[in-house]
């Protein structure tokens, strides 16, 4: 009998297996291994990634193995045992004792074809098919041959480690995708003499030849140092030497050289072919992929599949690509994003007036006051008096984009641009402080609030007009209402009259740091100073204040609010002068109780013409004899400015008439 000795190839990490089975003869009768008795199992892998042909390739094997050994119930016993996701016996130890039968019986095995529980099946191997009910005998060599395509779905190196302390001898054989560190981990030491690895089913019968030789006999290949580098084949008293498949021997008959396909042009690659020995893979160049017939190449299409990094868009070419942008677009020097083509900030438009820009286009359109004509690049004025509500309480007068209103002779226009009166209302922003002590009592205080709307009725209270803000002090200090929530006169009445009396304390030098900190803030509605918009504090009180008010009395008219105090009953004279404004005697008020409260209401007027200069408001007598003098005095003047600016104004209007005749 011929025996073959496997050395690795350069690559190869085991022991690899030797020749077609059509090299070696049948084995006869006389051939037959009389190594001894040996309870023999197959433990073979029926999992679903092992194709029907292979399963039957798997049988031939176990066969062509049994026909080369001396079966019989004093000899050797063979049982066979698949698995996949669960093991089953085929046969036992005990079942034949003929090989005949043996062979009929795996012939008519049918595959469990599900996972490879390869752990579970040395288990069952360990544990049941070596026993005495199952034929095992004592002092008798027990070997499994385990043969597998895949990677274990559970652990064997535990159980596997707990059979080969029984006794049992392992041979693990592998082929195709199976995992040399799983084989490694089920097969006995050494592991040179009991780890096989074949490239397919169709090599599996070469683990046959190397297992008959481990049982029956030593061959030269063993004892002498042949120099074959894959393969000696044996032969009693001789061998001669091999290759593996996808090499050819040279002419030393010894090494062995690879047949390169893809040189000798024994391929279908469309592209680049990739040679191994005796074989090839093929590949494709760079921007393309390997279709699924791994011979032919398509396109990568990186720009199809997303793989860029284009703003807008995306130009592709075999494995790469380039970015562009969309009309009225430039692409930018990254090479990646875009940025609108601006026609108006390039001066590269028509428009008269208004260049709008959209990206690579653009619109005309014109300033307030003017229309776009049809050309839609032109403009032209439009009389604002006659296309809008201007409000003008007399006339409107119209510039281009814009108006104003003018007053009959003898009135002046007022603050809000549009009505006409004999003087300017005085707009003011004011708050009023009112003392809510214990000592006011309940029904005074209704008169307070009483007085305070009296001061209202007084005012031109408007959002543009004057403002009022309401502060109740007592132990503590609370704003009623700042001088932005009210637009109207009605509003803030209504506001007073709901106010509740909050007893106590009188904190004057508290209720005066309120005012000037958060008051007169323009967070509550105080407008900005550089409007010059007079601000105005009243300070009511009925006591002694039970606090220091020299400090912010003080601060208050440094930073330009006008003070008036208003004292009833006990309050302090020299605390209600300290409060007031200069003149003292203008801006300070006092009486016995409050029922004479309403008096004073009448005479504090607050809201009268304003001087022309930004100054204190001074509350005059309009009836005094002087103060008529005065007024006359000042219409005239502001009549005379008013014819000035008339003039000045005539004089543009006949200038911007000048220019719209010289345009057409």
């Amino acid at each position: 009998m011929k025996m073959r000795q496997l050395r690795a190839p350069c690559g190869f990490v085991l022991l690899t297996l030797a020749v077609l089975a059509a090299a070696r003869p049948k084995a006869g009768p006389e051939q037959k291994c009389k190594s001894g008795p040996v309870d023999l199992v197959f433990l073979i892998d029926s999992s679903r990634s092992v194709r029907p042909h292979e399963f039957e390739t798997m049988r031939k094997f176990m066969i062509d193995i049994l026909d080369t050994l001396d079966i019989g119930p004093n000899a050797t016993r063979v049982g066979v045992v698949q698995y996949s996701s669960q093991v089953r016996s085929e046969f036992s130890l005990k079942t034949h004792s003929k090989l005949d039968s043996m062979v009929k019986n795996i012939n008519q095995i049918i595959p469990l074809a599900q996972g490879t529980m390869t752990g579970l099946a040395i288990k069952y191997v360990m544990n049941a098919a070596f026993t005495a009910e199952e034929g095992d005998r004592p002092k008798v060599p027990n070997v499994a041959v385990i043969v597998t395509d895949g990677r274990p779905q559970d652990r064997v190196a535990e159980v596997a480690a707990e059979a080969r302390e029984k006794g049992i001898e392992i041979y693990a054989v592998g082929v195709a995708r199976a995992d040399m560190t799983s084989l490694r981990a089920m097969a006995s030491p050494p592991f040179e003499d009991h780890v096989f690895l074949v490239e397919s089913f169709d090599l599996i019968h070469q683990f046959g030849l190397q297992f008959q030789d481990k049982l029956c006999g030593v061959d030269l290949c063993l004892e002498s140092d042949h120099g074959c580098e894959h393969i000696c084949e044996s032969s009693p008293g001789s061998y001669h030497c091999l290759c593996l498949p996808g090499y050819t021997l040279n002419d030393d008959g010894k090494t062995c050289a690879a047949i390169d396909l893809c040189a000798e042009g024994k391929h279908d690659c469309e592209q680049i072919c990739v040679s191994s020995p005796g074989s090839f893979t093929c590949d494709c160049n760079k921007g393309y992929k390997l279709n699924d017939d791994k011979k032919t190449c398509s396109t990568i299409d990186l720009c199809a599949e997303g793989k860029h990094d284009c703003e807008q868009i995306c130009v592709s070419a075999p494995g790469v690509f380039t970015c562009d942008c969309n009309e009225g677009y430039t692409l930018n020097e990254d090479e990646k994003t875009c940025t609108p083509i601006d026609l108006c900030a390039e001066g590269k438009h028509d428009c008269e007036q208004i260049c709008i820009s959209a990206p690579g286009v653009f619109t005309c359109d014109c300033n307030k006051g003017f229309k776009l004509n049809k050309d839609k690049k032109t403009c032209t004025n439009m009389d604002l008096c006659n296309t809008v509500e201007h409000g003008c309480e007399h006339q409107c007068v119209s510039t281009p984009g814009s108006y104003y209103c003018i007053c009959p002779e003898g009135q002046l226009l007022q603050e809000d641009g549009k009505s006409c009166g004999t003087c300017k209302s005085a707009n003011i922003d004011l708050v009023l402080l009112i003392d809510g002590s214990k000592s006011v009592r309940p029904q005074n205080f209704e008169l307070v609030k009483k007085f305070v709307n009296q001061v209202v009725d007084s005012l031109d209270v408007s959002a543009h007009g004057t403002r009022v803000g309401l502060v109740q002090y007592s132990s503590r200090v609370r704003t009623e209402f700042p001088l932005n929530m009210y637009h109207s006169a009605d509003e803030i009445k209504a506001a007073v009259m709901k106010v509740e009396y909050m007893e106590k304390g009188t904190m004057t030098g508290l209720a005066l740091k309120h005012m000037l900190e958060n008051s007169f803030s323009e967070a509550e509605g105080a407008r900005p100073s550089s409007r010059n918009i007079p601000r105005v504090g009243l300070v009511f009180t009925d006591g002694r204040s039970q606090d220091d008010i020299t400090e912010y009395a003080k601060k208050a008219k440094e930073a330009g609010i006008t003070m008036y105090a208003v004292g009833v009953g006990k309050a302090v004279e020299d605390e209600l002068r300290e409060i007031a404004s200069e003149p003292v005697e203008k801006h300070f008020y006092y009486t016995t109780d409050f029922t004479a409260i309403s008096t004073i209401a009448e005479n504090l007027k607050l809201n009268v013409c304003p001087e022309e200069s930004q100054g204190e408001i001074e509350v005059k007598d309009p009836c005094a004899c002087e103060n008529l003098v005065e007024f006359q005095q000042a219409t005239m003047s502001s009549l005379e400015q008013l014819t000035q600016k008339l003039a000045g104004m005539t004089a543009r209007l006949e200038q911007l008439e000048n220019q719209l005749l010289s345009r057409k």
